[in-house]
């Protein structure tokens, strides 16, 4: 499978997120499964895209113009798709993936998960969208979501478009692994 993985580019968060970012990397290339990711050379984007490719995965990054003009393109990838911007970015990574695993990260990262929930919410794609809850991280985030739910606004439970992962057994279960 190509395992699309949002994450933050930043180095300044718990260590603990780097590691278990590592073995997701190194899980995915031991299981035949390709990473796309946006292309960032730092962070849990670095993380996770140096651990798959030092494992013998493959990685794609989808990178838009302008962190290739910063000069942050990451070192590890197999195919380089450029993107002129963020939305051509997330369209590609959509269409490019057949999963999606949301670890730890901030704006962008959350852009990125509603973008594909929304999409599925719509029915553009039936592709499992999985919340890695590494150490509670996203707990906020899936009480604003029950809460939206609670006040009716959200399309069905959203349970049912977005599943949650306390561990790397949860989100292989998840994907269809066992």
């Amino acid at each position: 499978m190509k395992l699309c993985v949002f994450c933050s580019a930043n180095q300044q968060i718990d260590p603990d997120f780097f590691d278990l970012t590592k073995q997701l990397g190194v899980w995915a290339a031991g299981n035949g499964h390709t990473i796309v990711f946006g292309g960032h050379d730092a962070g849990l984007m670095h993380s996770v895209s140096k651990a798959a490719k030092q494992a013998g995965g493959r990685v794609i990054g989808v990178v838009p113009r302008v962190i290739e003009e910063m000069g942050r393109l990451s070192p590890w990838l197999d195919v380089h798709i450029p993107t002129e911007d963020l939305t051509d970015r997330k369209s590609l990574m959509m269409a490019q993936s057949d999963a999606f695993i949301v670890l730890p990260g901030g704006i962008g990262t959350l852009d990125e998960l509603f973008t594909v929930a929304s999409a599925a919410t719509l029915g553009y794609h039936h592709k499992p969208i999985i919340l890695y809850n590494m150490k509670g991280f996203w707990d906020s985030l899936i009480a604003c979501l029950d809460d939206l739910h609670t006040k009716g606004v959200t399309r069905k439970d959203w349970h049912s478009y977005i599943k949650i992962a306390t561990s790397l057994g949860e989100v292989a279960l998840l994907i269809g692994e066992e």
